[in-house]
């Protein structure tokens, strides 16, 4: 589907099907949503007043500074890959600073509940580039959840293992994003309904984050999940590539170029399929959003949707409102 036919389209659903008096199991009611051009709309009567949420992904920031020069071996490529942009709607020029300064005003001006960030804000973990960032979000004075992408963290040809590298430069670098919260995982509840984030970007869920996510949906209330890389859906490539049956060391096809380990020969472990399994079973589940594949899409996976946002780095964004209904 081309740019113009997605524009022209609203697709509207429901969450939570299958329960003859509209009621799933766990109490929650069921709720429906709709898509229309980059705006989300869920309802649901469990929700007591309306919450407003900016979901902002793959923004690429690649500015840095002499703090940067001793990492240009492993810097070099993504510095060069998102200096200047096409705007995803009018297709005129633009750059990532402006389209994520564009993002902070917007979300003072429409005085967002949440200004949602699942991951690659960043091209590499630049000094320079996150100390831009933590003044834009404290001069915007909105809250904010963030989580790291595969890139933010992701020095190319560095050695080590992706989770030592993601820890190292998540303590070292984008520690102020995290806010004092725990860098995997993060949970914030807005008049009733919880918005966890989770980090996903080596593709993998660990075993304490399955733990996390297990503890939130035996609250009982509303859940909203948001991770960087899409969960896997039939029919999708492994971009969507947590979960996905096929990932693994054969679907890999990007390793040498981003100078990283290839992905495992076993694939996903056990802990991964079983929170892709969970997830989509889970009844207070109204939605799962996530960023990575530079597209906007939607899937529903039994009754569940799951959005993809287009990149920030053309200036996009997705506008998430959450309506009472009775």
């Amino acid at each position: 589907m081309n740019r113009r036919d997605f524009i022209q389209t609203t697709v509207t659903g429901t969450v939570a099907l299958g329960a003859e008096n509209g009621t799933v199991p766990g109490g929650i009611q069921r709720s429906r949503f709709s898509l229309d051009q980059n705006r989300v709309k869920i309802y649901s009567p469990d929700f007591t007043k309306p919450v407003k949420v900016l979901l902002v992904s793959d923004t690429h920031l690649w500015m840095d500074d002499q703090r940067g020069v001793p990492f240009t071996q492993y810097s070099g490529r993504m510095a060069k890959a998102y200096n200047q942009t096409k705007h995803f709607q009018t297709g005129q020029p633009t750059n990532p600073n402006e389209s994520f300064e564009k993002m902070t005003r917007l979300a003072q001006d429409s005085k967002v509940d949440l200004l949602a960030l699942p991951g690659d804000l960043f091209s590499f973990p630049s000094e320079a580039a996150i100390d831009w960032v933590t003044q834009k979000l404290s001069e915007a004075g909105v809250p904010y959840q963030y989580a790291a992408g595969n890139h933010d963290w992701h020095y190319e040809g560095m050695e080590g293992s992706l989770v030592n590298l993601r820890s190292q430069w998540a303590d070292q670098r984008l520690k102020p994003l995290y806010q004092g919260g725990h860098p995997l995982m993060t949970v914030k509840e807005i008049s009733g309904i919880r918005f966890v984030t989770l980090d996903n970007s080596i593709y993998e869920i660990l075993p304490e984050q399955l733990t996390f996510f297990r503890e939130q949906v035996k609250t009982g209330k509303p859940l909203v999940l948001f991770v960087h890389i899409p969960l896997y859906a039939p029919g999708r490539s492994v971009g969507f590539g947590c979960g996905h049956p096929q990932w693994g060391w054969e679907a890999d096809r990007n390793f040498e170029l981003e100078r990283r380990p290839r992905w495992p020969k076993a694939g996903h472990t056990e802990t991964t399929m079983t929170f892709h399994n969970e997830v989509f079973s889970a009844a207070n589940v109204l939605g799962v959003f996530s960023g990575h594949t530079h597209k906007q899409s939607l899937d529903v996976i039994n009754g569940i949707p799951l959005f993809v946002t287009d990149a920030n780095a053309t200036g996009a964004f997705m506008d998430i409102e959450f309506l009472p209904e009775s």
